[in-house]
């Protein structure tokens, strides 16, 4: 009834990006030569896409069934409202062929992932896509139709036949969505166009990823490196302030010189966001946006004008970076080194499994043995590899299956907490796989994000509880602080200079590469405060962030993040009860809104005092840092 009319509008939606991307090898050369190929990582640290197909004939036989399906929509066009028990029986035909394309489309996309240089994968991948949209406008009748049939009717059917009671909640969306669904024709033209839309973002992350061409420079012992996404974020972290600054300005020269070809990507990716929004008679972008999760726009509001009446604990931050660091000006460069080098040390990917087992039992025995069932059956791909998507991400449910999680391992401290963070995706989509039917066997990107850096709050209090040292603690709650910048006041950075583009292509202002420089530079400089120096490159960021394609998401990194904390706060203080309200969390996928679930685990985001209390815990962190420093 649902997944198939919206599959090609959320589908990149579904790979969630860490926040702190890292790549790397698995061997002692992670610094220098070129990337190994597919072919020289073991076995154990590659995905096993066979749990999808254990051969691509069965994907091509399922293509080829799915293909064979698509005049059957036609059968049950205008027949939807003639009883229960027509509803119920398209509804069980669309959800069959839901699960199929699911599966299908999991497949190319994980497979397309691992060599984003590979033209099979590609193909295939573009097919899915094709055929996904072939689909949806094959059933894009559907919405209008059950729009059309009057309530009492519908609400008469679900008292009739007992298996639609299942359906109560997706009924009740539905009704809500009534107001911006268009009729049987124009939902058709809409999901023709689905695949017109997906071109900037199709576009950027292949020219981003596979295409463009980064400079060498030399690292800290003077050999020559080939900078990659991966070895960018390592290198941010490096002691070595000028290898910190060659690989930064390396890594954005292609961003610069190519800033027309990523402006026209941007404004095309507004565009479509914006035609969409107008197709449907929703305000704004960004109302169009938050109405698909039933998200107020002030939970948003709420987010973005907490965090510019509460800067001060972010430029007390950058204050204090620069004097610990004994450096005349701080540049974005500066922002990820660690202040406390001497405590600096690797982490395997092996010995982090580990890690993550001790740090994650006060979630439970039941989270500890899904955990370790992913790390037993191949559920993560580890290494860099040549051609390999960077960043990290977890792949999201797959009914019937299981959720994958890819890395780009560098043995930093960093690679930990992105394990931690994208292992929360994956559990959350585990549980709620396992729990839910499949009408709700997913959840809203509202709440994505709460599991994986919840995940991160217990891995950073285990390390801190485990520090042999004044200086590691002092490294471990530097740690911290870096999180709360990252994953609070950074997404919110990219979530209020979002809002003012997109209203800024609404009105028809002409956003060229010098505009939003001008834009993202300012805002840049408002969060960080008379500490910071606004380098020209840092400027360029709009141009390489994924998640300016996303249509309003970054912010939900920031409230999620505000969420976790205020849960992890609860386990730690309440115990067995607040731990069965989590894992009822967990399970409870879209059987209710969002907003709805967070409250049942215990937290109201329509409220700014999560958000308030991230600022206060940072402002703790500073005193606690300062306290030990002057001692």
């Amino acid at each position: 009834m649902k997944k198939l009319t919206k599959k090609l509008e959320g589908i990149f939606l579904l790979m969630l990006f860490a926040s702190l991307m890292s790549g790397s090898l698995n061997s002692t050369d992670a610094q220098t030569g070129d990337l190994p190929g597919r072919d020289q990582i073991e076995e154990q640290y590659t995905w096993n896409l066979k749990d999808l197909y254990d051969n691509e004939e069965k994907w091509e036989k399922d293509y080829k069934w799915l293909e064979e399906q698509i005049p059957v929509y036609k059968g049950y066009e205008g027949k939807l409202g003639k009883s229960a028990d027509a509803l119920y029986e398209f509804i069980q035909f669309d959800e069959k062929l839901s699960k199929v394309f699911d599966i299908l489309m999991r497949y190319v996309s994980l497979a397309k992932d691992l060599d984003l240089r590979d033209s099979k994968y590609q193909g295939m991948y573009e097919r899915a896509s094709s055929l996904g949209s072939r689909l949806a406008t094959a059933g894009s009748f559907v919405r209008p139709e059950l729009l059309s049939i009057p309530e009492e009717t519908l609400w008469n059917f679900v008292d009739q036949n007992e298996e639609l009671k299942l359906y109560k909640h997706q009924l009740d969306n539905l009704l809500r969505m009534k107001p911006h669904t268009l009729s049987a024709e124009m939902e058709e033209l809409l999901a023709l166009s689905g695949p017109v839309r997906q071109v900037p973002y199709n576009a950027f992350s292949l020219f981003s990823d596979a295409d463009l061409q980064f400079p060498s420079v030399k690292d800290e012992e003077g050999n020559e490196i080939a900078i990659s996404h991966g070895r960018y974020y390592a290198a941010l972290e490096s002691p070595d302030r000028g290898y910190r600054e060659r690989v930064y300005r390396g890594f954005y020269k292609p961003f610069m010189d190519y800033e027309n070809t990523f402006s026209a990507l941007f404004n095309g990716n507004l565009k479509s966001i914006h035609f969409g929004a107008q197709a449907r008679k929703y305000k704004t972008d960004r109302e169009a946006a938050l109405s698909v999760n039933n998200i107020p726009v002030e939970v948003y509001d709420n987010l973005v004008n907490a965090c510019n009446d509460n800067f001060g604990p972010i430029h007390r931050w950058g204050e204090l970076k620069k004097k610990i660091l004994g450096i005349d000006e701080l540049h974005a460069y500066d922002t990820y080194v660690t202040l406390f080098p001497s405590v600096s040390k690797d982490y395997t990917y092996d010995e982090s499994k580990e890690i993550l087992l001790e740090a994650l039992k006060p979630l439970g025995d039941d989270y500890l043995a899904a955990l370790k069932n992913a790390f037993d059956n191949r559920w993560i791909d580890v290494y860099e590899t040549k051609g390999k998507r960077s960043g990290a991400y977890s792949s999201g449910v797959t009914f019937g299956k299981h959720p994958y999680v890819l890395l780009n391992w560098n043995n930093q401290l960093g690679d930990v907490f992105t394990f931690a963070h994208e292992m929360g995706h994956n559990m959350h989509s585990w549980f709620t796989e396992q729990t839910q039917p499949y009408p709700y066997a997913d959840y809203s990107i509202f709440v994505a994000e709460v599991a994986s850096t919840m995940n991160e709050a217990f891995l950073l209090d285990y390390l801190i509880e485990k520090a042999e040292s004044k200086e590691e603690k002092l490294a471990l709650i530097e740690r911290n602080l870096n999180n709360i910048t990252t994953t609070f006041f950074r997404q919110t950075r990219f979530a209020e200079f979002e809002n003012v583009v997109h209203n800024l292509n609404a009105e028809g202002a002409a956003l060229t590469p010098d505009k939003l420089c001008e834009l993202y530079g300012e805002m840049y400089q408002k969060y960080w405060g008379a500490a910071m120096v606004v380098d020209k490159e840092e400027s360029y960021t709009w141009a390489r962030i994924p998640h300016f394609y996303y249509n309003f998401y970054v912010y939900q990194y920031a409230t999620s993040f505000a969420a976790s904390q205020a849960l992890t706060q609860k386990v730690k203080e309440e115990g067995q009860p607040a731990i069965d309200k989590y894992l009822t969390f967990l399970k409870s996928g879209s059987s209710m809104y969002p907003i709805e679930i967070l409250k049942v685990a215990g937290v109201d985001m329509t409220t700014a005092d999560p958000i308030v209390a991230v600022v206060n815990k940072m402002n703790s962190l500073l005193d606690q840092m300062e306290e030990l420093l002057a001692e």
